[in-house]
């Protein structure tokens, strides 16, 4: 179907805004669980390691309008991306880096996750930092959150610390993917709309909207 920019004021379609926002992270960071929180509500018990991409997505609402969320969180082990890179960064609206906060080598990785989300021509998508299992370990083994927040801020993204494991967390995961959302929704009229009932995606132009949109921790951890 081929859309104009008239298409989301016909009577009797329903139509979604669509965002695919890429969840990136070193193996073992916790990228699947922490989608399936968002998506489900709840913890993923046995979780495995993703091998190829795991794709999720969720409608929420925003100015009384539905949009779909996509949620694609490939492996992290490059053996397994190498073939579906390109795939996985094509029309690609937003980007969540994630690492452990117990493990500062995933941390230092985040630069090199960032050149990859540049060279792909993602520079001006907005991004979110997120350091996951912060049930894990002692305060004194997790890094620390300053050093985070000055490479948010250095890249200008916001930091979440937060935990898919722990319900009390759930709200910050909430905030995570909602704040993408929102920044999304105010920022640009989506090129993808779903017009439900039809075959494919059109292309239309939307009107832009303006709408702006939080530690806990035990010692044992059973999230991967």
């Amino acid at each position: 179907m081929t859309g104009s920019s008239n298409d989301h004021n016909i009577a009797g379609l329903k139509q979604k805004k669509v965002f695919k926002i890429i969840v990136l992270g070193d193996s073992g960071v916790g990228k699947t669980c922490l989608t399936y929180r968002f998506c489900e509500g709840q913890f993923l018990d046995k979780s495995e390691a993703t091998i190829g991409v795991d794709f999720r997505e969720r409608t929420v609402r925003i100015c009384n309008e539905d949009i779909k969320l996509q949620l694609w969180d490939t492996a992290g082990q490059e053996r397994f991306r190498k073939s579906m890179v390109q795939h996985y960064y094509r029309n690609v609206h937003a980007v969540v880096i994630v690492y452990d906060v117990t493990k500062p080598e995933t941390f230092h990785s985040i630069a090199s996750w960032m050149q990859e989300v540049e060279s792909h021509g993602l520079t001006g998508a907005p991004r979110v930092l997120v350091g996951n299992k912060c049930d894990c370990g002692t305060p004194e083994s997790r890094l620390a959150t300053t050093y985070a927040q000055r490479l948010a801020d250095k890249h200008g993204m916001p930091l979440f610390e937060t935990s898919a494991l722990l319900d009390s967390e759930c709200d910050n995961v909430e905030s995570i993917f909602m704040t993408l959302a929102h920044k999304l929704y105010s920022k640009q009229p989506l090129r993808v709309v779903r017009v439900e009932g039809e075959p494919g995606y059109g292309v239309v132009t939307l009107p832009r909207q303006r709408k702006p949109p939080v530690h806990t921790g035990t010692d044992n951890c059973l999230c991967s």
